[in-house]
């Protein structure tokens, strides 16, 4: 038995256990995944959440918004989690102690090359700087950006986001409102890691009229996995990646940290899509 689970604000609509649950019927093992949500456990602490996980024959958690900040805090890093990324959402109990990693960060990567290739992201723009749009700052930083472009309605949050990246070595700039047409029509790559998008917050962040010069697009929604930012994208002749690829090989990602298997990850793309084929329209 593999025992797994999330913490997480408002997380009843996860699509985490499915996922888990999927990936170790494919290793043979017999995994439950349970949702921890601080909205409904009473007088919630993260400490003692997470304290409690451990000692009740958890393998390992995985944590969502809004506490992956505070987790960085408590755990030892893996080896491969850069020190200036400041959130976790995968936590491992050793006997040694607990050990994190953000797999948003690496899964982000994964999904970039496994839909552009070797293509360099070039100069991107990103809507977007809470822990999601950290993770996939870094993961441009990985994957060999020219240029990081950050843009938020918070700018105080985005110049920290900016702040970070500098310090981690990364050529990172904060985009103003006025500022913001321009770098549209002058990026190689959009990105939204914001909720607009989302089934409950429907739209696009983007003036779609400033497509067509662009090679790629990503949105960190993946319900629905179509979206209107997406769609446009598309239309204009610009190639996309969903939502759903970061969801999918964060978790593959997260599930190997915590089971120790290595997991095909075609197979397990056509097991989850045979298993649950709505999840190709969100």
């Amino acid at each position: 038995m593999l025992k797994l689970g999330l913490i997480g604000k408002g997380i009843s609509r996860s699509q985490s256990a499915r996922l888990h649950v999927l990936l170790g019927r494919m290793c043979g093992m017999d995994v439950t995944y349970d949702y921890l949500d601080s909205e409904v456990i009473k007088d919630f602490d993260l400490i003692k959440q997470l304290t409690t996980c451990a000692q009740t024959g958890y393998a390992g958690v995985n944590v969502t918004h809004p506490y992956k900040t505070s987790a960085r805090k408590l755990i030892t890093p893996r080896k491969r989690l850069p020190e200036a990324l400041g959130s976790v959402n995968t936590v491992v109990f050793r006997e040694d102690g607990w050990r994190g990693d953000n797999t948003d960060f690496v899964g982000f990567m994964r999904g970039y090359r496994g839909t552009f290739g070797d293509a360099k992201p070039g100069t991107v723009l990103q809507m977007g700087a809470g822990g999601v749009g950290l993770a996939t700052a870094f993961g441009l930083r990985g994957l060999g950006a020219d240029k990081i472009l950050i843009h938020d309605k918070d700018a105080a949050r985005g110049e920290e986001l900016v702040a970070t990246m500098v310090a981690a070595d990364a050529n990172a700039v904060f985009v103003a409102e006025d500022d913001l047409s321009d770098a549209v029509r002058t990026a190689d790559g959009l990105i939204n890691c914001t909720p607009v998008g989302m089934n409950q917050y429907p739209g696009c962040p983007f003036d779609t009229d400033l497509f067509g010069g662009q090679k790629w697009a990503f949105d960190a929604v993946y319900t629905p996995v179509e979206t209107a930012f997406l769609r446009a994208a598309a239309k204009s002749g610009i190639e996309v990646m969903t939502g759903f690829e970061l969801f999918f090989f964060q978790g593959i990602e997260a599930f190997e940290v915590f089971s120790g298997a290595d997991i095909d990850a075609d197979a397990a793309r056509d097991e989850y899509f045979n298993a649950y084929p709505e999840a190709l329209t969100g």
